[in-house]
């Protein structure tokens, strides 16, 4: 019987291990008494976790927002993205505009 991969860091000792010897995951999990399915199965559920490399002049850039006088708790801001548009308000959470930005790129 095989051993199950353990959690995700030995799901990426052992992506990491198969890369290095050139196989695929199922090649280096039968070498190594790995199931290949279980590392397969983590070796998806890592890439879906992984945000995507974007090409060198798609790359995000930081961009300080300095806020107008009197505009305090009113305040808008809106994010551009290629063609896709996300508005703001001062009080928003970070934790939310990250999620709406990575369900945007999910699409």
């Amino acid at each position: 019987m095989r051993r199950k991969i353990d959690n995700q860091n030995d799901a990426r000792r052992c992506l990491r291990a198969a890369e290095r010897a050139g196989l695929t995951a199922g090649e280096w999990g039968r070498e190594h008494g790995i199931d290949g399915r279980s590392l397969n199965a983590w070796r998806m559920n890592l890439a879906r976790r992984t945000p995507v490399k974007q090409p060198a002049d798609l790359e995000p850039r930081l961009v300080e927002l300095v806020p107008i006088a009197g505009q305090g708790k009113d305040a808008r801001y809106l994010v551009r993205i290629r063609d896709i548009s996300i508005e703001v308000g001062a009080d928003f959470h970070e934790e939310s505009l990250v999620r709406l930005v990575r369900a945007l790129h999910a699409c």
